[in-house]
């Protein structure tokens, strides 16, 4: 499995490897060892299963307290996944990086705790799932901006489909900064 470090300390993609043959193919989703061979040790508490139409956009969505590390996959169709860095503290704060998953490539997400998540759909639909290392709270879920203006993230679409929440959400600078997540130099 090919594993490489993304610019937001802690991230990390995944390309598990795939076996094709004339009847299809055949990919192994998660077997812990081999991702603690990689270096990802944390443990997984809930599995999240979303399926969103074309120009969705779900995010950026993080809790604190509780922050989950998600690892996130495309079973079906395409995404552009963003990780946003909302740690205070971190050297990359404010920082976000972007990447096409989808259930061609194969390749798989580390977001880790305290890093804001969003994705927005770019095939027909998309069957995306997520892996989190922290129960969902619904009192500890914050929502940034999508199109903060100090985060200047290139999303591949100018006018997405929104939730009124997502559409409503703060932009980073108006959220406490006691409400945002710690970093921990050691994820």
């Amino acid at each position: 499995m090919n594993v490489v470090a993304g610019s937001l300390p802690g991230v990390l993609i995944f390309e598990p490897p795939s076996f094709p043959d004339a009847r299809g193919s055949f990919r192994e989703l998660y077997r812990a060892p081999r991702y603690a061979d990689a270096g990802l040790t944390e443990t997984f508490v809930q599995d999240n299963l979303s399926r969103s139409s074309q120009h969705t956009l779900r995010g950026l969505h993080l809790q604190n307290p509780g922050a989950q590390g998600k690892l996130v996959m495309v079973l079906d169709g395409a995404v552009y996944d963003v990780a946003v860095d909302v740690r205070r503290g971190s050297p990359t704060f404010g920082s976000w990086e972007g990447f096409e998953l989808n259930a061609e490539n194969g390749r798989q997400a580390y977001l880790p705790p305290g890093v804001a998540h969003g994705f927005l759909v770019l095939s027909e639909s998309a069957l995306v799932m997520y892996k989190c290392t922290a129960l969902y709270g619904p009192s500890n879920e914050l929502c940034v901006r999508w199109d903060d203006p100090a985060l200047r993230i290139e999303w591949p679409v100018g006018r997405p489909v929104l939730s009124a929440r997502d559409a409503g959400a703060p932009s980073l600078d108006q959220i406490p900064l006691e409400r945002l997540p710690r970093f921990e130099a050691s994820r």
